[in-house]
């Protein structure tokens, strides 16, 4: 990570409690690349592992809240500013535990009074919704059900990203994401991907870039 300053990682852990006694000796407060998420599927453990992450010093911080198999609600950790994109989605599989609209919809509304970036990847294979339940076993159907809701919105963070060398990155050497497949225009996951399965198509560098109109 150190040795690619021009790359986004995109770390995500259920034990932040151990990421203290392993950062390197040169951490400092964070490198501008590392984005360092915690993943929280009830109000349980986020109590548990978010104050974890908010203590830790990293430049870059996010919560996912997936599967999401109970109501959550960050209000508390929103408050600091630090969290800056929360991704919410449900359970998926055979005998999957059901995610309630509800639930989303409250992690939304949070995130919408703190202007936290907020993404509603996928309603799960057991969705329930005014009471009413629904089986879904389609990935692709369930992410277009996501991205229907309009729950998703806001800017995702900005990365200073530098090349090996320690230069600047300029915008004319970041990769700019293909979202060109046939599902791309109505996937819930479009606002968090980088739409890298285009073999090919990368250029030198790599940067997240948000596009405005999923925005």
């Amino acid at each position: 990570m150190y040795q690619r300053p021009d790359v986004i990682f995109f770390l995500l852990t259920k034990r932040p409690e151990r990421i203290r006694a392993h950062l390197p000796s040169d951490w400092g407060e964070g490198w501008e690349n590392v984005w360092l998420n915690v993943t929280c599927e009830n109000q349980a453990m986020a109590d548990r592992r978010i104050p974890v992450l908010l203590d830790v010093p990293a430049k870059h911080k996010g919560v996912m809240c997936a599967p999401l198999i109970s109501p959550v609600s960050l209000m508390p950790y929103l408050q600091s500013g630090a969290i800056e994109q929360v991704i919410c989605g449900g359970e998926n599989y055979d005998g999957a535990r059901p995610c309630h609209y509800e639930w989303v919809k409250q992690l939304h509304d949070e995130c919408l009074t703190y202007r936290t970036a907020f993404s509603f990847i996928e309603t799960g294979t057991h969705f329930v919704k005014d009471g009413r339940s629904y089986f879904i076993r389609s990935k692709q159907c369930q992410a277009e059900q996501a991205y229907r809701s309009g729950l998703s919105f806001g800017h995702l963070p900005r990365f200073n990203l530098k090349t090996p060398l320690g230069f600047p990155l300029q915008p004319s050497d970041c990769y700019q994401p293909v979202y060109d497949g046939p599902h791309c225009k109505q996937c819930g996951s479009r606002r968090i991907c980088n739409g890298c399965s285009h073999c090919g198509k990368c250029r030198r560098y790599i940067c997240l870039q948000v596009d405005e109109d999923s925005v």
